[in-house]
C-alpha cells in the first residue's frame, strides 16, 4: 500500500507538529502587533483559492476573507504573548486583521503610486510611518487618526479635489489585513515600509503626504 502504521503515525505526528508551530507563529505574529507597535487585533476570515469560498460559511459574502470574524474579540492594544495565546487559539488559522480609526488611518493608492511617493518623501526628509502592500496591487500608507474625514477638505485646500485620484482614505470602521497573513485568498500582504518604534505609535499627518501622493497619482493616468 505504500504505508505502514509506523509510518502514518509519523506522519500526523508531524503535521500536529507543524499546525502547533504555526499557531505558535501566528500567535507570535500577533504579539508583536499588539506589545510592540501598540496596535489592536482582530482574528479575521481565510478565503481559499482558487474559489476564494470564505470561512465565515456565507457563500454571498461580500468581501471573502477580508473582514472581521461574527463574535470575535478584539486582542488589544499591550496584550502580551500569553494573552494573545489564549484569544487565538480559539480562532485557529484566522486572519490577523488591524483596525483602523484608533491608532491610525490610512491613505491607500496603487502600488506602483506607492513605490514612486515613498522614494519621493524619503528624499524629501518628510515623517513616514508604516505602509503595507497588498497582494491585488494596493499600497497603505498609515497617517494620523482623523485622515479619512479630513481628506475632502485637505484635497480642496490643495486644489486636488476636482481631480480623478486612485487615492482614498480608510478610516474608523475599517480594517487593514496585517503582514503576513493571506489577504482575501490572493496571496499574503507584506511591508512596503516596516514599522519603527518612532513611528508606529504615532503616523505622520495626512497633509505632510498627500501632496505627494496626489500629485504622482495625477501624474501616473497622463
Amino acid at each position: 500500500m505504500g504505508f505502514t502504521i509506523g509510518g502514518s503515525r509519523g506522519t500526523k505526528e508531524f503535521r500536529t507538529g507543524a499546525r502547533r508551530r504555526g499557531r505558535t507563529s501566528e500567535c507570535t505574529a500577533v504579539a508583536e502587533y499588539t506589545g510592540l507597535w501598540g496596535w489592536d487585533v482582530v482574528p479575521g476570515a481565510r478565503a481559499a483559492a482558487p474559489s476564494r469560498d470564505c470561512s465565515c460559511g456565507d457563500a454571498r459574502c461580500a468581501a471573502p476573507g477580508a473582514h472581521p470574524l461574527d463574535f470575535a474579540p478584539t486582542v488589544p492594544a499591550g496584550a502580551t504573548l500569553d494573552e494573545v495565546a489564549k484569544t487565538w487559539g480559539e480562532y485557529p488559522g484566522a486572519a490577523a486583521l488591524l483596525p483602523v480609526g484608533r491608532f491610525f488611518d490610512i491613505i491607500e493608492v496603487s502600488e506602483e503610486v506607492g513605490r514612486r511617493a515613498l522614494v519621493r518623501l524619503e528624499r524629501m526628509g518628510l515623517p513616514l510611518g508604516p505602509v503595507i502592500v497588498t497582494p491585488d496591487g494596493r499600497a497603505q500608507f498609515f497617517v494620523a487618526p482623523g485622515a479619512a474625514a479630513e481628506l475632502p477638505q485637505l484635497l480642496y485646500r490643495m486644489g486636488w479635489d476636482d481631480a480623478d485620484l486612485d487615492l482614498r482614505a480608510l478610516g474608523r470602521g475599517a480594517f487593514v489585513t496585517a503582514p503576513l497573513s493571506d489577504r482575501a485568498g490572493l496571496g499574503p500582504v507584506g511591508w512596503l515600509r516596516p514599522p519603527a518604534l518612532d513611528s508606529a505609535g504615532g503616523p505622520p499627518q495626512a497633509r505632510l503626504l498627500l501632496g505627494t501622493l496626489a500629485y504622482i497619482c495625477h501624474r501616473s493616468r497622463r
